[in-house]
């Protein structure tokens, strides 16, 4: 399931399976307890047999009713089992009540006390089954000691302890992938090597802090029926309002063949056709010596399958442009009004902003380009990819940019040019709001696509649909973090929205984030923004054969 859900969202699916009849909260917790268990020993086969040991710190609620469904579950394994509780039992809700009283059939419940810990024999799996979702507020004192990766070097040296979280190391804001903490003290951090979930991956699993504390994350369906349990709108269609999804090829927990998707999304892998029905990209270049990123921009157009790409440069940088590009067409444009007169109606997208140069002149460009219309033989109005100097040079007067903007325009801003535009939505002024939550604001006020980069890049349009990738865990690329990898991102955003058959433009999005990082992966160390679209023909072949399961992680 590739949807990202709340904390509420989660809450609700379960209380609506629960009112139904169809389950109890007793049936989740006991297959919530289970399913960790399998997915421990999945992970960990060596720990499948013989005898071992576990730790297993239960909290005050639900959580804590799962890690006393773990600790019956691995006594029936053979497992040594030393349970601590942090809360008190008769405050218990009434099911983990249950769970508590049934695990005392088989061994003891100590109270809450980290000194504790190093009494008992070492471990070899550390469950944190304190708190899940919903927590908001920081861990107190002696709980974040407690629960610190670094404690588990007061035991003797012996065989390597393994950290097992339940919803998710408690302490993390699962809406956020924050570490919430008092005032301007930095976070208490705690992390788990495998951190399972329940039914759907939660935003925090795959925000901020949460790749790097959550570790691998594994999904046990725990059952959950209904239409509140379903996922509602797989990826390579437009986006749910209310629920974010991942984007990877995934859906309903089963992998998508990947020429459903992304190939789906790659116009010139899906027909036939001449070179003006994959489109006409325009990418508008800077002066003399700025051309570098507009030519990287457009190579990569061309790559993506547009039919024909042309760089618009200033007179004066004919010269330089025409010694670097030969399939790529080259015309002169002096200003806006040069543009306009240029840019026909068989111009289908527009890349603005690498290199082009901060100001005035620059600003008149992006609203030539916005008022560009495709004429009489466009069916929807053209693809406008914003990237760079075209965000700053609105910096002092965003609402200006914003009201020029069309269903497609594209804005993809890093964090620092995301502040410039929104300055209210800037990471130092979020508190409790998640990325999602300030995308999904921005993209109102700009009545855009609005793309804001990051290894968790989170895509959001007008009206709610959102979606994240995850350049974390076997997708990390931190080669991607080279200069020119925003340009190339820009236009491969331009190069697939060309065709006149490209998919809804926020799906186009999607698979353009991904295709990036896939191409970053396909190079490898060493990367240079260059590399990037030279990658792309390899990715493309793998679409059409490469069928890979993914493991959610």
């Amino acid at each position: 399931m590739t949807e990202l859900l709340t904390s509420a969202q989660m809450r609700a699916v379960e209380t609506a399976a629960i009112e139904s009849g169809a389950v109890t909260g007793l049936q989740l917790m006991e297959r919530a307890g289970r399913g960790a268990v399998v997915a421990a020993l999945q992970t960990w086969p060596e720990l499948s047999k013989g005898a071992h040991r576990a730790l297993i710190l239960c909290g005050p609620g639900n959580n804590g009713g799962d890690g006393f469904v773990i600790a019956r579950r691995l006594h029936d394994l053979g497992w040594a089992v030393d349970v601590f509780l942090f809360g008190v039992a008769e405050k218990l809700p009434a099911d983990a009540r249950v769970n508590h009283d049934l695990w005392m059939q088989f061994g003891t419940v100590n109270s809450f006390d980290p000194a504790a810990f190093s009494q008992c024999d070492r471990p070899e799996l550390f469950v944190d089954a304190v708190f899940g979702t919903g927590l908001t507020r920081p861990l107190p004192d002696e709980l974040a000691t407690a629960l610190d990766p670094r404690m588990m070097g007061n035991w003797p040296r012996g065989p390597a302890i393994r950290r097992l979280a339940i919803d998710c190391p408690s302490g993390l804001n699962l809406d956020t992938g924050t570490m919430p903490s008092e005032d301007f003290d930095p976070p208490r951090l705690n992390s788990a090597h495998l951190t399972v979930s329940f039914h759907a991956l939660k935003m925090g699993h795959k925000l901020a802090l949460g790749p790097t504390l959550c570790g691998t994350v594994k999904v046990v369906d725990i059952g959950l029926q209904g239409e509140a349990a379903s996922e509602r709108h797989m990826v390579g269609t437009p986006p749910d309002p209310q629920r974010a999804r991942l984007v990877t090829p995934e859906f309903a927990h089963r992998p998508l063949p990947r020429h459903i998707w992304p190939g789906a999304m790659v116009a010139k892998l899906r027909g036939k056709g001449h070179k003006y029905d994959y489109g006409h990209v325009m990418v508008l270049a800077g002066g003399v010596g700025q051309g570098g990123a507009a030519r990287l921009a457009a190579r990569t157009g061309l790559r993506a399958g547009a039919g024909l790409v042309t760089v618009l440069c200033p007179p004066s940088a004919l010269q330089e442009n025409a010694c670097h590009l030969d399939a790529v067409m080259l015309k002169a444009s002096a200003d806006a009004e040069a543009f306009t007169r240029i840019a026909d109606d068989r111009v289908t997208s527009l890349c603005l902003g690498p290199g082009l140069g901060v100001g005035p002149d620059t600003r008149a460009l992006v609203g030539a380009a916005l008022a560009h219309k495709g004429g009489d033989r466009a069916w929807r109005e053209t693809a406008v990819v914003l990237d760079a100097d075209a965000l700053t040079s609105f910096t002092e007067d965003p609402d200006a940019l914003f009201n020029m903007t069309h269903k497609r325009t594209v804005l993809t801003p890093h964090e620092g040019e995301f502040a410039r535009l929104f300055p209210d939505l800037a990471q130092s002024k979020r508190a409790s709001r998640s990325k999602i939550d300030v995308v999904r604001d921005a993209a109102n006020r700009a009545g855009c696509i609005v793309l804001l980069k990051g290894e968790d890049t989170v895509i959001a349009q007008p009206g709610g649909g959102a979606s994240v990738h995850s350049a974390t865990g076997p997708r990390a690329v931190p080669w991607l973090a080279t200069a020119g990898a925003g340009d190339v991102l820009a236009g491969l955003i331009a190069g697939l929205a060309a065709p006149g058959t490209a998919p809804d433009l926020f799906c186009v999005v999607e698979a353009a984030i991904w295709l990036h990082c896939e191409a970053a992966l396909a190079f490898g160390p060493g990367l240079i923004a260059e590399d990037l679209p030279e990658m792309l023909p390899k990715v493309f072949a793998s679409l059409g054969t490469q069928e890979t399961s993914y493991e959610v992680s």
